[in-house]
């Protein structure tokens, strides 16, 4: 007869048990929602006391570097950070892409790494590195308070509230934190009372960072500067994604000034200016519409052509909410930080009225850019055989359904497609790891941002999907709605357009820079379980078929490496051709 399993003896009251679910019980006063777990034995204390706390949804991932960069994905979308942990040893050190990523972004991000006690440290115990300090200057924040029964219980709670704060920028710009946590044996265990909490279930600690009001001074140089002629440039961070009723959108519309807006700034609507690197590749347009001064609002666009030009200006103005010093070449006249909102609300109250009318021919030149772009790119897809252009991929995800809430661009050229050829979209929420421009990540990046329930579509090359192929274990078995649409043009094709392709010989280049590969990606897909396909080739007759609905994995077949570089110089010269007789 068989015996029935023995049910499990309950653990002993543990410190460490309690210090962690105090840990849990601060971040989630705090409004920390999600965790992400990467499975190991040293981490115990802390997966057990996440999991038993339902107030906070934790999902666990085979791979560090893929659990790194989902959490980054939750910051990336929500401006709160998630937690995310990870076992002792080189575990730890598969955290440091999304670490950095968030350091440059300015992403909240907690990281918690467990450790081994320090008595085994430097005696050459099993799975243990020197975990101190690992990250650097690249993290707001680092603390390693030793094994929990030798940290006076009332020290716990600052501890975790204050991992938060910092997460947030209480110091200064938001970004990653950094703990690393010492457990001795016994892993498992229960939690005692825990030290008692503030009334109200608030954290332990509330702190504001900087409140972004704009200084009187800055605001007194910008009035001065506001009867000249002048561009309005809107990067990430520059609104909330309200299109039209955001508050650098109607200064720019009632000062008269242009507004060159990107996908990320939630503020490229059909009236503002979606076309500025093609139109600004014709340098009689170029020269023609210099302004006088140009104010930024967040971060640069990724068009280096936008960048260099707007340098040129005599007077260049930056405004970032957080402070970064985003001056990359080193032109900017004034540095202010603020929030963008609350400086062009103040602005705007200066009794402004439409003091120019270059808005006006500025718009006449990108309506007209985008009909050559459409024109173009139509009479590339009647090609016999058709094929997949990669500007092309990036307009048809963009156009997916009505339902789409998120789209990820992978750091190469998708990105650059977007911003350089994308149409109005500003319902859908735009992000890409623009800290450190690494294509890694991104699939993971994607997952992150679809686990808060947003419709997301993730476009990336071939080479940034094999890079994050580790981001497909167990995807089949999320509940999501992301589509993942790669770029498959055999290699990594941004290097086309660079000087190495006509400065290297063609084998020389084919090898250390044409990345070439025989991985089958729908097969490599399917693999996992996920349902994978090749789009058919050419334009989809109803872009929704890319809509998000579970997880799929969809493969565009693209032209030659050359073919691509010579689509992007054909809608360039395309767009020169519109505009010369404005």
């Amino acid at each position: 007869m068989e015996q029935a399993p023995t049910p499990p003896s309950t653990p002993a009251e543990t410190d460490t048990a309690t210090f962690c679910a105090t840990l849990v019980d601060e971040w989630v006063r705090a409004g920390v929602a999600v965790a992400m777990v990467a499975p190991g034995s040293r981490s115990t204390p802390l997966a057990l006391a996440l999991a038993a706390d339902d107030r906070i949804g934790v999902q666990v991932f085979h791979d560090e570097r893929v659990a790194g960069f989902a959490a980054l994905g939750v910051g990336l979308a929500t401006g709160r950070p998630s937690v995310v942990i990870c076992t002792s040893g080189t575990a730890a050190t598969h955290f440091h892409a999304a670490v950095v990523e968030a350091h440059l972004s300015g992403v909240p991000l907690i990281v918690c790494t467990a450790d081994r006690p320090p008595e085994l440290w430097d005696v050459g115990a099993p799975q243990t590195v020197d975990q101190s300090g690992l990250f650097g200057g690249a993290v707001r924040h680092f603390v390693e308070p030793g094994v929990p029964e030798s940290i006076p219980p009332g020290a716990w709670r600052s501890i975790g509230a204050r991992l938060v704060a910092e997460a947030l920028g209480v110091s200064g710009r938001p970004g990653p934190v950094h703990a690393n946590l010492s457990f001795r044996d016994p892993l498992v265990g229960t939690a005692a009372e825990l030290p008692a909490g503030r009334d109200d279930l608030a954290p332990w600690h509330v702190a504001d960072g900087p409140d972004g009001a704009p200084t009187p001074p800055d605001i007194e140089a910008l009035v001065a500067l506001l009867d000249r002629d002048g561009v309005v440039i809107a990067g990430h961070g520059a609104g909330r994604g309200a299109g039209e009723d955001e508050p650098v959108y109607r200064l720019a519309r009632e000062l008269g000034w242009p507004l060159l807006a990107d996908h990320r700034s939630g503020l490229r609507t059909i009236r503002s200016i979606r076309h500025a690197d093609s139109l600004l590749r014709d340098a009689e347009f170029a020269e023609r519409f210099r302004p006088e001064v140009v104010i930024r609002f967040g971060e640069p666009h990724t068009s280096k052509v936008l960048g260099q030009w707007a340098a040129s200006v005599p007077t260049q103005v930056v405004v970032t909410r957080d402070g970064a010093w985003s001056d990359p070449d080193r032109e900017a006249t004034r540095l202010v930080r603020a929030d963008p909102a609350a400086l062009a609300n103040e602005l705007r109250e200066r009794s402004l009225v439409n003091r120019s009318r270059r808005g006006g021919q500025w718009q006449a030149a990108d309506d007209l850019a985008a009909a050559a772009i459409v024109r173009t790119l139509a009479e590339r897809a009647e090609a016999d055989p058709p094929v997949w252009s990669e500007p092309a991929v990036l307009r048809s995800a963009l156009a997916a359904g009505e339902h789409l809430g998120a789209l990820v661009v992978a750091s190469s050229m998708p990105v650059r497609d977007l911003e350089w050829f994308g149409q109005a979209r500003d319902d859908v929420r735009v992000h890409a790891n623009r800290g450190a421009n690494g294509i890694d990540g991104t699939v993971a990046t994607a997952i992150g941002i679809a686990s808060l329930g947003e419709p997301t579509i993730v476009v990336v090359g071939d080479v940034a999907f094999l890079h994050d192929s580790t981001a497909l274990v167990a995807l089949a078995e999320r509940d999501l709605d992301l589509t993942v649409v790669v770029v498959d043009n055999r290699g990594g094709g941004i290097f086309s357009f660079l000087p190495q392709r006509s400065l290297v010989p063609d084998d020389r280049y084919v090898e250390l820079f044409g990345t070439p590969h025989s991985t089958d990606l729908v097969a490599l897909a399917a693999s996992h379980g996920l349902d994978a396909a090749e789009l058919p080739a050419g334009p989809l007759d109803d872009p929704a078929d890319l809509r998000p609905s579970g997880v799929r994995v969809r493969v565009a077949r693209c032209g030659s490496h050359d073919d691509n570089v010579a689509l992007h110089d054909a809608l360039h010269a395309a767009v020169a051709e519109a505009i010369r007789d404005l």
